[in-house]
C-alpha cells in the first residue's frame, strides 16, 4: 500500500500538472455557474412559469410547477448520477486508466449544453431542454468523480486542502469570467439590450431570445477550449489495473461497500457529504429560481447576483484552501455549514412584503439588498465547503483505488441528490409557495453536521491496510 503511494508522488510532474489539473475547474464551473443556477435555471423557470400561465394557472401556481418541474429534472439526475458514480469509479480502478472515461464524460457534457439552444421560447418544448440539461449535467459530475481521484497524486494529503481550494478559487474565477461575458455581451433584458446597451453579440436575435439561449453553446465550446490544458499536461497516474471486465469491477466495489463497516470515521463521512452537499446543491439549484420567482428578479439581476456569488466563491475558496493547510478539513466545514443554515433561514423568512414576520413598505428594495448579500454567503462558503470536502477525502482515500473511493465519494454526494429537490418540489407543492418551499434544505444541513461528530479530522489512514485490495 505504502508502495502505491509512494510511486504515485515520486511520478508527479512538476506544477504544469497541477495547473492542467486546475483547468478542469476553470473549464467545467460555467455549467454549474451559467446554466444550474445563475442563467439557464432562472430562464428555464420564467419560461416555464409563463407557460403555465398560458394554461390557466394564477401566477403563485405557475411558478411552483416550474419549480416542481426544475426539481423533478435534478431529482431524475441526481439518482442517475448517485448510482452510476460508484460503478464508474470500481470500473476505472480495474481497468487501471481514467482518461477515457474522462473523454466520454467529456463529450456528454458538450453535448447537452449545446442542446439547450434549442429551447424554445414559447416554452413549447420544455422537456427538450430538461433532457438536455440532464444529459450535460450528467456528463459533468461523472467527469468530476474521475478528476477529483487524482488529487491524491498531485501532492501529500497535507496539501491537499491547499490544491483543492487553489483549484476551486480558479474554477469559480472562470464562473465569473464566462458569467460576464454571457452579461455583457449575450443575455438580453427586456429591452432586448444586453446589460452594457448592446444587441447580443452574433446578431442573435433578442425577440426569440437568443442572446440567452446562446448559453448552452458557449458553456460547451468554453469548456471544450479550456479542457485543451488538461489533456496536454495531465497524465493517468495511479495504482495498475486490478482485474477486467464489469465482473470484477463489481466484486471491487462489493468488497469496498463491505468493508465500510470496518471504516467508522469513513462512513461517517460519506454518511455527512451525503447530506450537506446536497443541501448545498440544493441551494445552488433553487437560488436563481427563488431570486426569480419570490422577488421578481430579471435574468440580468440574477446574473449581477451570480458574479458577485462567484467572486466571493474564488476568493473564500483560495483563503479557506490556506486555512485548511493550517488546522485541517473539518472545522472548516463546520464552519461553513454553519453560515449557511444561517443563509437558509433568512432566505425562508424573507419575501417582497415581510422579513422574518415583519412587515416591510411596499417597493422596499431591502430584500434584494438582504439575499444579495445571502447570494455572497451562498457562493463564498458553498465554495469552501466543496474544496474542504475534497480535502477531508483525501483523507480517507485508500491509494490503492483512488477513483473507486471518489466513486463512494460521488455516491454520497449524489445517491440521495434527488432528496433536496424532491422536499423542495413537495414542499413547494404543499404549501403553494416557492419560498416556504427551500425549508427542508435546513434539515438536510443540520443532519450533516450532527454526523460529523464521528469524522476523524485526518481520517482514518490506520484502515487502510485491513481494507487493502
Amino acid at each position: 500500500m505504502t508502495d502505491i503511494a509512494a510511486e504515485a508522488r515520486s511520478a508527479r510532474p512538476d506544477r504544469k500538472r497541477i495547473w492542467g489539473w486546475y483547468f478542469f475547474d476553470w473549464a467545467s464551473q460555467p455549467y454549474h455557474t451559467l446554466l444550474v443556477t445563475f442563467v439557464f435555471g432562472p430562464f428555464f423557470a420564467a419560461l416555464a412559469s409563463q407557460h403555465f400561465i398560458g394554461t390557466g394557472l394564477d401566477e403563485q401556481a405557475a411558478d411552483a410547477q416550474a419549480q416542481s418541474m426544475w426539481s423533478l429534472c435534478l431529482t431524475i439526475t441526481g439518482l442517475i448520477i448517485g448510482f452510476g458514480a460508484p460503478i464508474m469509479g470500481a470500473m476505472a480502478d480495474t481497468a487501471g486508466r481514467r482518461m477515457p472515461w474522462i473523454i466520454v464524460f467529456s463529450a456528454l457534457y458538450v453535448i447537452g449544453a449545446t442542446g439547450l439552444w434549442w429551447t424554445m421560447p414559447d416554452g413549447s418544448n420544455l422537456w427538450w431542454a430538461l433532457v438536455f440539461f440532464g444529459i450535460g449535467f450528467i456528463g459533468a459530475e461523472y467527469a468530476l468523480i474521475f478528476i477529483n481521484s487524482q488529487l491524491p497524486s498531485l501532492g501529500e494529503s497535507e496539501v491537499a486542502g491547499d490544491l483543492s481550494g487553489s483549484g476551486f478559487a480558479f474554477g469559480y474565477a472562470g464562473g465569473v469570467a464566462s458569467l460576464v461575458i454571457m452579461l455583457l455581451l449575450f443575455v438580453e433584458q427586456d429591452s432586448g439590450k444586453t446589460l452594457i446597451g448592446l444587441d447580443p453579440a452574433f446578431g442573435l436575435d433578442a425577440d426569440t431570445k437568443e442572446g440567452t439561449r446562446f448559453v448552452g453553446p458557449f458553456v460547451a465550446g468554453w469548456y471544450a477550449l479550456f479542457m485543451i490544458p488538461y489533456f496536454l499536461w495531465v497524465r493517468d497516474i495511479g495504482p495498475p489495473a486490478q482485474g477486467k471486465g464489469f465482473g470484477d469491477a463489481m466484486r471491487l466495489l462489493g468488497k469496498s461497500v463491505k468493508n465500510l463497516r470496518n471504516r467508522v470515521s469513513l462512513s461517517a463521512y460519506l454518511g455527512s457529504s451525503m447530506f450537506y452537499r446536497d443541501a448545498l446543491n440544493g441551494l445552488y439549484g433553487f437560488g436563481g429560481t427563488y431570486a426569480t420567482l419570490v422577488l421578481d428578479w430579471k435574468i440580468t439581476s440574477v446574473g449581477a447576483f451570480g458574479v458577485a456569488g462567484a467572486i466571493s466563491a474564488a476568493l473564500f475558496c483560495w483563503i479557506s484552501g490556506k486555512i485548511d493547510r493550517r488546522i485541517g478539513p473539518k472545522p472548516v466545514i463546520i464552519f461553513a455549514i454553519l453560515v449557511q443554515i444561517g443563509v437558509c433561514v433568512t432566505v425562508v423568512f424573507m419575501d417582497r412584503e415581510q422579513l422574518f414576520g415583519f412587515p416591510l413598505a411596499e417597493g422596499s428594495n431591502l430584500p434584494d439588498i438582504i439575499f444579495f448579500a445571502c447570494g455572497v454567503m451562498i457562493g463564498g462558503f458553498g465554495g469552501t465547503l466543496q474544496a474542504s470536502s475534497r480535502s477531508l477525502m483525501v483523507r480517507h482515500t485508500d491509494p490503492a483505488a483512488p477513483t473507486e473511493s471518489f466513486g463512494l465519494y460521488g455516491l454520497s454526494g449524489r445517491a440521495t441528490a434527488f432528496m433536496a429537490p424532491a422536499l423542495i418540489g413537495i414542499v413547494t407543492a404543499l404549501s403553494g409557495s416557492a419560498r416556504i418551499g427551500i425549508s427542508p434544505v435546513i434539515g438536510l444541513f443540520l443532519v450533516g453536521l450532527v454526523l460529523l461528530v464521528w469524522v476523524k479530522p485526518e481520517g482514518d489512514k490506520d484502515k487502510w491496510s485491513a481494507t487493502s485490495h
